[in-house]
């Protein structure tokens, strides 16, 4: 991810609200030394990937909170790759209960982490990322 800041979007995908969380995540991140990148609620699979690409970004980090994560995840990803966005590297995290985590990190995705997980534990994941690290990780309880 070279000399420049990595670059993070964050976005709420569906119908979903609530966004205190990814506010918190979205501070942590950028007091970190990430450039974060807040597109707002209700935002569809390519309004995100419309972003990711014209922001430059590194990492796309989903908020999930509804329960549509099976639905919209996949869909957000295709919208990535369509767009030939295949480097770009996606992190879920809000309600996603433990039989889904395998199914998101078999698809693609880099981390998943649910309530509980605390600010460091993320900064520490993206950073990773940055250094090459593994985009296996999986976090919450």
């Amino acid at each position: 991810m070279g000399s420049r800041p990595v670059r993070v979007l964050l976005a709420k995908p569906g119908l979903d609200g609530h966004d205190r969380g990814v506010l918190v995540v979205a501070a942590a991140l950028r007091d970190a030394g990430f450039e974060v990148i807040y597109t707002g609620l209700r935002q569809t699979p390519e309004m995100i990937a419309d972003a990711a690409e014209e922001e430059d970004v590194d990492v796309v980090g989903l908020s999930v909170l509804s329960g549509a994560h099976g639905t919209l995840v996949p869909r957000v990803l295709e919208a990535l790759r369509s767009r030939g966005l295949k480097e770009v590297r996606v992190i879920v995290g809000g309600i996603i209960p433990d039989e889904d985590r395998a199914m998101l990190l078999r698809s693609g995705i880099a981390g998943v982490f649910g309530p509980g997980a605390s600010t460091l534990e993320i900064v520490a994941f993206f950073s990773g990322l940055d250094n090459g690290g593994s985009n296996e990780g999986s976090s919450g309880p």
